[in-house]
């Protein structure tokens, strides 16, 4: 016998994966935004909670809540959309569980238990903000944020940030690597593994880092190659996306999901971070590097590409869009995933032929207010000169 509320709460729960999902009213030109987030806390299934006997939970109490799903990282295979999302359980601490969706918008369910890695890091205290790609050896890797105490500070929140790296053939059955060294930086987050070899070497985006919540002397979103993936080391890093005063990067900023192979160039979508009176502010930008060369940058759109809005803005970290996750299909749709304020996850559609205009033919950040206006003046006279040959 299960406990009246059970059925309540399984109903509920059907309901939720059951909803459709709809385009917003929200418009740019550049991507769509939909009505609700794909996957939410209220998505874990009953039984990651409950203790569903009724002897030792008399009063179907939550003996395991989940308080938030966010920053997945996402992959198309057999047809399907799969997100590998971080789970963080009542007691703060982070793991991956695996969501399937028929259409990538809605529908998600996540499978029958959560991923558990190897445990081969006995300092490692957290994980999260996995990053998944399809490399051309045939693996599908992970590559994620492996947290553990800073046993060096006094200061009982002192942690150290290091890159795991984990790979699959299923989804299922994960191999634990080696943790990315990189020999210049002692701290490493939001590091995404290229999904090409270059130059015979596997080729990683990182973000060198000199503590875990500040980077110091790290100057934006780096590049380095390694010759063996189970035992990563990087020699030298490049920094390609720099931080800048006065933008979008001010504070720091970080590679987002496995960048989209298109015939102008590889697209990136990355994150900007800048300090405000109300704490951090997280957005979305866009650039793109040289096909041959991943580490040259061609094309700087000016500004933020997505930015949190209404609900999205409210949460456990609020003010704050994050990616970790894209699929870009063969057909030229693009399926963006993407958390806000550290709370929910959602999807933003466009397409590949959108993103290239988008980044090839905005204009880049002149830097300074005086250069900013001029170029939207530019803009404005180009516009009223046009509207006046549509009208005569």
């Amino acid at each position: 016998m299960l406990h009246p509320q059970y059925y309540i709460e399984q109903e509920r729960y059907q309901r939720l994966l059951e909803r459709k999902n709809q385009k917003s009213r929200f418009y740019n030109g550049i991507f769509e935004r939909y009505e609700y987030p794909v996957l939410t806390r209220e998505h874990i299934p009953l039984t990651w909670k409950y203790d569903l006997n009724p002897e030792t939970n008399p009063f179907f109490m939550e003996r395991l809540g989940v308080n938030a799903v966010l920053n997945a990282g996402a992959i198309e295979w057999n047809g399907k959309f799969y997100l590998v999302a971080r789970i963080e359980g009542n007691d703060r601490k982070s793991f991956f569980g695996v969501a399937e969706s028929e259409n990538g918008i809605d529908g998600f369910r996540f499978w029958e238990y959560p991923i558990l890695l190897p445990d081969t890091c006995k300092e490692e205290t957290n994980v999260y903000d996995m990053r998944l790609t399809k490399h051309e050896d045939g693996w599908i890797y992970g590559v994620f944020c492996s947290e553990s105490k800073d046993t060096g500070s006094p200061d009982l929140s002192a942690a150290v940030a290091q890159a795991g790296i984990v790979r699959t053939k299923d989804l299922k059955v994960w191999e634990r690597l080696d943790n990315l060294k990189t020999l210049h930086s002692p701290q490493q987050r939001n590091v995404v593994l290229h999904p090409e070899f270059v130059d015979g070497k596997y080729a990683f985006y990182t973000r060198p880092m000199d503590d875990f919540i500040d980077t110091g002397s790290g100057g934006g979103i780096g590049f380095g190659l390694c010759e063996d993936i189970e035992h990563a080391v990087i020699d030298e890093e490049k920094i390609i996306s720099k931080r800048v005063y006065h933008t979008i990067t001010e504070v720091k900023n970080g590679a987002g999901a496995v960048p989209i192979k298109t015939e102008k160039g590889w697209i990136h979508i990355a994150h900007g971070v800048r300090n405000t009176a109300a704490g951090l502010r997280y957005v979305l930008y866009a650039f793109a590097t040289d096909l041959k060369h991943p580490e040259q940058v061609i094309a700087e759109p000016s500004g933020l590409l997505l930015a949190p809005l209404g609900k999205e803005r409210v949460g456990d970290v609020s003010n704050v869009v994050f990616t970790n996750g894209l699929i870009a299909r063969e057909n030229g749709d693009v399926f963006l995933y993407y958390a806000s304020s550290d709370t929910r996850i959602h999807v933003a559609t466009t397409t590949i032929d959108r993103l290239l205009d988008y980044v090839f033919h905005t204009p880049s950040d002149p830097y300074r207010s005086v250069d900013c206006v001029t170029q939207r003046c530019k803009l404005i006279s180009e516009n009223l000169e046009f509207l006046k040959g549509v009208q005569k």
